[in-house]
């Protein structure tokens, strides 16, 4: 379901990826001051308006459904998010994972055949090429989502190079993250608040999934001037599923 407007080709590359109809973008708008500080109290009170309510679906053995109950709590975890260039995944290139022609190295795995060195780097702490990108870069947004899209879903087909994970993850970021140019230094910086949120109705979690899977989440990310705020969400499993 995510598009935000988006072009043929980048739908085509979200369904080779299994993410088709399971990878969203909802926008809102709000009209109170948002603080960081208040960030919890915020989500809680957008998980309960009605408004949201009503558009808000989670997955559950293969069908959307609606939140039948109401939201008792919340988890909000601050994520940063401050890169404006891609210039994070430089070093990629120059580590082995990737090859100056943008080829993904392939390697031996005992479950996956079919295998790759950005993959085992992405996911698995022993990869000897795990710490070319250090763990506070590791929790910048833009570098968790380009792993998600990387991971992808259930039936992902993967990428032979590295340029269809780069160029969506660019496109999706710029979608989601608000920046502005200092008058003065010229200097661009993201304003968003991006917060990854879980919520609670009386059964336990309700949303983004009830159950826990690596590759299901959901993102807020507050534009705190033009008080829009965007949930960003993905539910893992199998086909290609339509609201």
């Amino acid at each position: 379901m995510y598009d935000l407007q988006a072009p043929k080709h980048l739908q085509h590359i979200i369904l080779n990826w299994s993410m088709l109809g399971r990878l969203s973008a909802q926008s809102y708008s709000f009209d109170q001051c948002f603080h960081p500080y208040n960030s919890e109290t915020f989500v809680l009170s957008f998980f309960r308006d009605p408004n949201v309510v009503s558009t808000l679906r989670r997955m559950e053995a293969g069908a959307w459904l609606p939140l039948d109950k109401p939201v008792v709590s919340v988890d909000v975890e601050p994520v940063q998010c401050t890169h404006v260039s891609m210039e994070l995944f430089d070093p990629f290139y120059s580590c082995g994972v990737v090859r100056p022609s943008g080829h993904l190295v392939k390697c031996f795995h005992d479950v996956h055949p079919d295998y790759d060195e950005l993959r085992q780097m992405l996911r698995e702490e022993d990869s000897e090429h795990y710490h070319v990108v250090g763990k506070e870069e590791r929790g910048e947004f833009l570098f968790l989502l380009f792993k998600h899209l990387c991971v992808g879903g259930e039936l992902c087909q993967y990428e032979d190079t590295i340029d269809p994970y780069l160029s969506t993850t660019k496109r999706i970021y710029k979608d989601l993250i608000s920046v502005q140019k200092d008058p003065e230094t010229k200097k661009i910086s993201v304003v968003s608040t991006v917060l990854k949120v879980r919520a609670y109705d009386e059964s336990g979690r309700c949303y983004p999934q009830r159950r826990e899977e690596e590759q299901t989440f959901a993102f807020a990310i507050v534009d705190p001037f033009k008080r829009h705020v965007t949930l960003f969400y993905h539910c893992y499993g199998v086909g290609n599923m339509c609201t």
